[in-house]
């Protein structure tokens, strides 16, 4: 009879993480992160591929509802971010079952949360979409996509939770396992709905919203198999409010972060929209290719955290230390490779999505624009990752605003009067490199006050 393989011990993980060589344990964290990273944007460009040929208004329309996702995943991963980077200290203090009360708390919260912006954005989808950018020519375009997006939120906002705490415990090869089946089952979706079916954009929506629930099946087959060291227990939701505000407080950097993403991509796609659908859809597909550098670095990210707070909890800060410097190597150097391959295709990449000469023309340049700044990105990034995941929330959050709030907002609403679409084109990769420069002394200040003595 064959035998069922445990999944490790609470005191083997802790092994694992707090004693593995530095470079092995990054690389063999942030891999599968990295792999979930990158399938997700890639289905996500999947989207803007096949709905770009459809017309360049629908192209358009898929950057608009972009805003819309990033409200649901500022509180999706809000609340996972907070619970996942708690459940990683107490998984590091060897605290277990307090570690159980954030994942089963953050669970119910985020699936209450999903089901609040269902029940506020559905009967005002028109509106919203107009808002977030949507100009006359695409709206009916945003609508169908944002309809399908607003009824899978609960289930999106629970796929979010289940595989950032996965992650948090070292369970990052079961988190790629689970978002990888939803992504390629997306993909394979997306042109038998948008073109042999004949639901158009409103296909590309459904196949995500499809892809979702299949990841969330997946995870939460995990946990129901006992794979993880964490369990899911109804009687473990705390009815604590303290519980609540811990989870809140850790995650607010990153409610900041995507609902200022979210403010961002709509003054965008306002300020783009008044050059035409083409600008709109330009920047959109920009934008894309450019998040595709940037979930990765995210990804390396995401190894890091867990360890950082694992060895945090535990006291040593010099593995912290390491595990910030090794994570910025790996991802400084991925960085640079991507520009060097990007820069010199910017425009055929641009036209493989959409065969528009005013497309191309915008995106183009706007594409080598990012190639500029790509080499800052994992350096802010990890700074950022790294006073998060450690509880320090007020410079998280002042460091995740810069990003697409602090500098972006300023930027686009002043510099296209002045420079016209070339602020368009230059908005996030400028904005980018202010966040690197802030970064520079808040990483200095962190390592010599927080992490100077090792007290373990």
């Amino acid at each position: 009879m064959r035998m069922k393989k445990k999944a490790p011990s609470a005191e083997a993980q802790h092994r694992l993480m707090t004693q593995t060589p530095m470079a092995r344990l990054i690389a063999s964290m942030a891999l599968p992160t990295v792999a979930s990273q990158l399938i997700t944007i890639i289905y996500n460009t999947a989207d803007t591929y096949f709905v770009s040929h459809i017309d360049t208004s629908a192209s358009a329309a898929v950057g608009v509802a972009f805003s819309l996702m990033s409200i649901i995943h500022a509180f999706g991963f809000g609340v996972s971010m907070g619970s996942g980077s708690l459940v990683s200290k107490r998984l590091g203090e060897k605290k277990d079952e307090d570690a159980a009360v954030y994942t089963n708390s953050g669970l119910a919260l985020t699936v209450a949360l999903g089901f609040v912006i269902l029940a506020l954005g559905l009967p005002f989808v028109s509106p919203l979409m107009t808002l977030l950018g949507s100009t006359e020519s695409m709206l009916g375009y945003s609508c169908d996509y944002a309809r399908w997006i607003l009824l899978a939120a609960p289930i999106s906002c629970a796929s979010f939770l289940l595989n950032n705490t996965m992650r948090a415990e070292g369970k990052a090869v079961l988190s790629m396992v689970g978002l990888c089946v939803g992504g390629i089952i997306n993909i394979a979706l997306d042109p038998l709905f948008i073109f042999t079916f004949g639901l158009g954009i409103s296909g590309a929506a459904l196949a995500t919203a499809a892809s979702q629930t299949v990841s969330f099946c997946v995870l939460l087959s995990f946990y129901m198999a006992k794979k993880t060291v964490i369990k899911l227990d109804i009687r473990k939701i705390s009815r604590e409010s303290r519980t609540y505000l811990d989870i809140a407080r850790v995650g607010f950097p990153t409610v900041c972060r995507q609902g200022m993403a979210s403010v961002a991509s709509a003054l965008l796609n306002n300020a783009a929209g008044v050059y035409g659908d083409y600008a709109t859809a330009a920047v959109t597909i920009a934008n894309k290719v450019y998040m595709l550098v940037r979930n990765v670095v995210l990804g390396i990210g995401q190894g890091f955290q867990p360890v950082a707070g694992y060895n945090y909890g535990y006291g040593d800060k010099a593995r912290v230390k390491k595990a910030f410097k090794v994570s910025c190597a790996i991802g400084s150097a991925l960085c640079v490779a991507a520009a060097v391959v990007i820069f010199p295709f910017s425009d055929g990449i641009i036209g493989w999505f959409r065969d528009d000469p005013d497309v191309i023309s915008v995106g183009g340049m706007a594409l080598r624009y990012f190639c500029i700044a790509m080499p800052f990105l994992a350096y802010s990034t990890f700074v950022n990752q790294m006073y998060q995941c450690l509880g320090f929330t007020a410079v998280a959050t002042l460091l995740a605003s810069c990003r697409q709030g602090i500098f972006f907002i300023p930027y686009i609403l002043i510099l296209p009067s002045v420079i016209g679409i070339v602020a368009i084109e230059t908005v996030q990769p400028a904005t980018d490199l202010l966040t690197f420069l802030v970064s520079i002394p808040f990483h200095i200040w962190f390592f010599k006050k927080v992490l100077g003595p090792n007290q373990k």
